[in-house]
């Protein structure tokens, strides 16, 4: 039986490391996939660890296949004995603006790393997810996705992405025992979402608070648990009751 392992994008800080922190309180040993901050990937790790799981730190751009094979993929084959075992796609960005003033880097960017890295690090850990019959992949979306947000055109097209694959996958592989999920949070307190007005966004919300990133990872630990066997292909929204 090879060990069970998981994997969080954009692991470093925010609702990444909270979910990183509820997997090892799970037992799963986590690989914490980070871009450009190396020192909030380490104290994510220094957290999985006080968890008694084993922690390990990969640094690579989501966006970029190259980069995947050459870290993720080598992973892998040194570690022959070990399954990614549930995968939680979170990295993501935000580049806010009005379509009319949008240009194409603010386009490209969040793309690349919501849509297309989803696809990229799904892709290179679903053959053995298949072999091994069995998995979880959770997808971190956005209410965003959901019901589209003036002045995240791009963000809003990224996480409706997210949304329609989730959906199709969790058709392809549901026979293998893998589920796949996704998570629609709204606002939730973390470095993304810093310089919002939270008190005007608070009076549009009906329970009159921003969401924690750890509530968002209980409903990621269960999404990963046995528990949750048979549930798949779903989006799940956790916004305080902001838009259902």
């Amino acid at each position: 039986m090879k060990q069970a392992y998981a994997l969080v994008t954009g692991g470093s800080r925010g609702i990444g490391r909270a979910i990183c922190i509820k997997l090892a309180t799970m037992g799963y040993p986590v690989i914490i996939n980070y871009k450009g901050n190396k020192a909030a990937a380490e104290e994510t790790a220094r957290l999985v660890e006080a968890q008694g799981q084993a922690a390990v730190v990969l640094g690579f751009n989501v966006a970029d296949r190259e980069e995947i094979q050459q870290t993720l993929g080598k992973w892998q084959a040194d570690n022959s004995d070990k399954v990614i075992a549930v995968l939680v796609n979170n990295a993501g960005v935000r580049q806010d603006a009005l379509l009319a003033f949008m240009s194409d880097e603010q386009w490209d960017q969040v793309l690349d790393t919501s849509l297309q890295g989803m696809y990229n690090v799904t892709k290179q850990v679903m053959n053995p997810m298949l072999m091994n019959r069995s998995g979880r992949i959770i997808n971190i979306v956005s209410l965003s996705g959901l019901k589209g947000m003036p002045g995240q055109f791009n963000y809003s097209a990224a996480k409706a992405g997210m949304i329609g694959a989730t959906k199709a996958l969790a058709q392809e592989v549901a026979k293998r025992n893998i589920t796949v999920n996704a998570i629609a949070p709204g606002f939730v307190k973390t470095d993304m979402t810093e310089e919002l007005n939270e008190k005007e966004l608070t009076a549009l919300i009906p329970m009159k608070r921003f969401g924690e990133a750890e509530e968002v990872a209980e409903l990621a630990g269960f999404l990963a648990s046995d528990k949750a066997g048979y549930i798949t292909g779903q989006v799940i929204s956790i916004n305080g009751g902001l838009y259902t």
